[in-house]
């Protein structure tokens, strides 16, 4: 298992230095809103902070590690506008770290009665270090004594910032909503050594919609479902996620089915403001055994304000 970690750690080291990387993954996708698209910076209106913690192959050595805090509010001096702030931190396989702090603005604009659209606008500051002193190398290596001997190797940067865009639009009513978000716009250059390493665009899809399993006036405490569509692309990598939830009162649940790589199940609770949620990654591929999944919690907590504009209204959508 240890020498298994070894391997992990150069090969992460490898793609991270000479290849495309892609950006980390939270599942909760509801709970990290400004995350998944800026639009929804501001969209619940009244000020917000959510906490995320996502713990990815735990059964590695070389675990994914991933945290992000975020911070939203409507802007009363701006009609129909909101502002936000995000601050993700990656580390992987205890090696490559990668800081992300973000300033988002979104716009919203009434089409109809009933339908509303948010364009929003982010703007990033990104670090991304790697430390060489984990890495191992072939040299290392003595053929009965495993890792023993001093590298050649001599360090080369392993250090990068710079600044980086996205952008999003969310169209919405009181039952339905739909999103685009396209990430890295400028492709930024990660290459921690001499060279271009260009971070792909990420383009993501998603919509939903909320269904009252009861016939009384909709209320938040009927019991509902909401069946979700999320779809990203990144460089030649693509993914397909389809899911549902089951909300009734303050509790909640629902599975995710990750295109022939997981399923995802969910549980949480939500009351007077506050919500707390957790969610496993079943993973299907061939590395079930050896990852032991991938574990998510997430913490938010809604305060209270003015009531909106009545010519704004908020997003009706799930925040798990």
């Amino acid at each position: 298992m240890e020498k298994r970690g070894y391997i992990l750690l150069l090969v992460v080291a490898f793609f991270t230095i000479n290849s495309w990387s892609q950006d980390p993954e939270f599942t909760q996708f509801y709970a990290n809103q400004l995350y998944l698209n800026p639009a929804f910076a501001g969209s619940h209106n009244c000020p917000r902070v959510n906490l995320n913690y996502r713990n990815q192959w735990p059964g590695l050595s070389g675990t994914f590690v991933t945290h992000s805090v975020s911070y939203d509010q409507g802007l009363r001096f701006i009609k129909g506008g909101g502002g936000g702030l995000l601050i993700t931190n990656d580390v992987a396989a205890k090696t490559l770290s990668t800081l992300n702090v973000s300033g988002i603005y979104a716009q919203q604009f009434r089409l109809t009665r009933d339908v509303s659209l948010r364009f929003g606008a982010q703007v990033t500051y990104y670090q991304k270090k790697l430390d060489w002193n984990k890495l191992t190398f072939g040299d290392m290596i003595d053929p009965r004594r495993g890792f023993v001997y001093q590298t050649a190797d001599v360090p080369r940067g392993g250090n990068t910032r710079g600044v980086d865009f996205s952008a999003g639009a969310l169209l919405f009513s009181k039952r339905f909503y739909a999103g685009i978000a396209v990430h890295h716009l400028a492709e930024p250059n990660e290459s921690l050594v001499q060279g271009n390493s260009p971070l792909p665009r990420k383009y993501t899809g998603h919509a939903g919609a909320l269904i009252p399993l009861s016939e009384s006036k909709y209320s938040d405490n009927d019991a509902q479902i909401s069946p979700n569509i999320l779809f990203r692309q990144q460089g030649t990598f693509q993914q397909l996620n389809l899911g549902l939830y089951v909300t009734k009162g303050s509790f909640w649940g629902g599975v995710w089915y990750r295109n022939a790589d997981a399923f995802i199940l969910l549980v949480g609770l939500q009351s007077n403001g506050f919500k707390i949620g957790y969610s496993y990654d079943v993973t299907t591929s061939k590395l079930t055994l050896a990852t032991a999944g991938s574990h998510e919690i997430s913490l938010g907590m809604n305060f209270t304000c003015r009531p909106p504009i009545k010519r704004y209204r908020t997003v009706s959508c799930p925040s798990f």
